[in-house]
């Protein structure tokens, strides 16, 4: 079976000595003892991986004390956990658990095994009967969206790093190179009507300076009234910036929540009969500029605000089956809500949720798009210290961490993401805005009030290597 790129292998204890048998027998494949992983103080991950281990061995009679390796995606369940995984299974007896990750783990003999396991309950699990190829391939166009007028490949070449800057003064350009940046992200906000002359400054800016420019080009939701007269405006729009010689350019920003969609209109779908578009204007002018699907706000708010906001992993989901993956280079993902390490995939005060955490995080979307690179177009961590003022109430999860742990995470997330093989660029959300209000973006900034930047010399350390 092929394994598809969105699989994710964790890292895994090797067993330091092997009988020289089983390594003729096996080749050059060095087996892991997973019953030695097995504690109740392991991460949330390796305890997942535990539970349906013990459940596959009794199901199938098997001891996989020592396995080949083990994989995990995150899944989306459909009607339910043992849908599409349990053979012959009846409707009224599948049980009413729609998410999770799906593991697949090879014994030594090479015959695979697959199971299923809820996010929040580790003892519901559907081992399944047989197993399947999750997330391979690209769906086709579907409704009403024009076929692409060239293949989304454009995000080739190794790891970047970047930042979203709110102005290139010579001292944000001083951090930025010493953080060993080579990419500025700058938003545009598109108004219908709109000239060229404020796109045209923005990449003229970036570029004089010796950066690559990312454009996060973004309209105003009550211009959107007619959806599909608006499709075609914003996409003449990024066409005519796209002549101007951007590096890439993200198609809106966070279009799963009504702050940046018209409530009430939100879906994936929906996006991508406009993504569609401005890929295909994009590509007609420049096959070289990378386009990054418009990164979705990372939340689980969308039964509390039915409306309002859609879940960015069904959001992400709509976005597949509507064919998405057609008319991106790169997958654009946010995380943003982190107080603990990027290394880390538990521990978390508030909950487990997906979006708490770095790695569930990139599962989230990549997961859904195997054939595509993630592009990180805003990461960032939130600290208070050092702003002068209590942090706003709502932001009140992230009041313990220090700006050590915001520089440190950073680097580590750079390092994780740099060794990935899946994330083409990563955006630090940011580098240099002040703001410290109901909206505290000057927590997240690298710059500090204090003048100095303890995240450029950690990120500048990582990306010497």
């Amino acid at each position: 079976m092929m394994i598809p790129n969105s699989w994710r292998k964790h890292s895994l204890l090797f067993l330091a000595i092997l009988a020289s048998s089983m390594l003729l027998s096996f080749n050059t494949v060095k087996p892991v003892q997973a019953q030695g992983l097995c504690n109740p103080d392991a991460d949330v991950m390796t305890r997942a991986f535990c539970a349906v281990r013990e459940a596959i061995e009794a199901k199938f009679k098997v001891d996989l004390t020592y396995v080949r390796d083990w994989l995990w995606v995150q899944t989306d369940f459909g009607p339910g956990i043992d849908w599409g995984c349990i053979d012959d299974v009846i409707s009224t007896e599948v049980r009413p658990i729609f998410q999770g990750w799906t593991f697949t783990i090879t014994a030594l003999n090479g015959r695979q095994f697959q199971a299923r396991v809820a996010f929040n309950d580790l003892a519901a699990i559907a081992v399944c009967d047989k197993v399947v190829d999750i997330g391979a391939g690209t769906p086709p166009p579907t409704g009403n969206n024009p076929a692409p007028i060239t293949p989304g490949g454009a995000a080739v070449g190794s790891f970047e790093l970047g930042g979203h800057a709110n102005g290139l003064e010579a001292a944000a350009v001083t951090n930025a190179q010493a953080a060993g940046m080579r990419w500025i992200k700058k938003q545009l906000r598109f108004s219908v009507g709109d000239g060229m002359a404020g796109a045209q400054n923005l990449i003229s800016d970036v570029k004089g300076k010796g950066f690559k420019v990312l454009l996060g080009i973004v309209g105003l939701p009550p211009q959107m009234g007619d959806y599909n007269s608006y499709v075609a405006q914003y996409a003449s729009f990024v066409g005519q910036v796209a002549a101007l010689g951007p590096d890439a350019i993200e198609v809106w920003n966070e279009p799963n929540i009504d702050r940046e969609w018209p409530t009430g209109t939100i879906g994936g779908a929906r996006y991508t009969q406009l993504l569609a578009a401005a890929f295909n204007a994009i590509k007609a002018v420049n096959p070289n500029i990378i386009v990054i699907s418009g990164a979705p706000a990372p939340t689980g708010a969308e039964a509390a605000f039915p409306g309002a906001v859609v879940n960015d992993d069904n959001f992400m989901i709509q976005m597949r089956d509507a064919g998405a993956a057609n008319y991106m280079d790169c997958l654009g993902l946010h995380y943003n809500e982190g107080i603990v390490s990027p290394t880390q995939s538990s521990g978390d005060p508030r909950d487990n949720y997906p979006t708490r955490y770095y790695a569930t995080m990139l599962s989230r979307g990549s997961g859904l798009f195997p054939s595509k690179p993630v592009c990180w177009t805003e990461l960032g961590y939130l600290s208070g210290q050092g702003m002068g003022a209590a942090i706003p109430a709502t932001f009140a999860w992230a009041g313990n961490v220090t700006v050590a742990q915001h520089a440190q995470w950073l680097a580590e997330a750079a390092t994780i993401a740099a060794q990935s093989g899946r994330v083409r660029l990563m955006i630090v959300w940011n580098i240099n805005f002040t703001i410290w209000d109901s909206d505290p973006m000057g927590g997240y900034a690298m710059m500090r009030p204090d003048g100095t930047c303890p995240a450029c010399g950690t990120l500048g350390t990582v990306m010497r290597r």
